[in-house]
């Protein structure tokens, strides 16, 4: 299991964001505060507040995520 924070700033960044994430075969949560949403669902990803930092939660590992993870990760 591991976690890292990223930014999701446009509709766009969240939709390349899932697309990347439905490839997976195992979960992955994103959350803030108390919200936890499916990684995987584009409608959960886009109701929640973009403006924030979100904390993703994998419960595998696949190197093909994990570059776009990087891509969005904050620093």
């Amino acid at each position: 299991m591991s976690q890292c924070k990223i930014k999701l700033n446009a509709t766009e960044d969240v939709k390349e964001f899932v697309d990347a994430a439905s490839k997976c075969d195992f979960d992955i949560d994103i959350f803030y505060n108390r919200i936890i949403i499916d990684a995987k669902s584009i409608l959960g990803i886009l109701s929640m507040d973009l403006t924030r930092d979100l904390t993703v939660q994998c419960y595998g590992d696949s190197n093909e995520f994990n570059k776009t993870l990087k891509k969005f990760a904050v620093a």
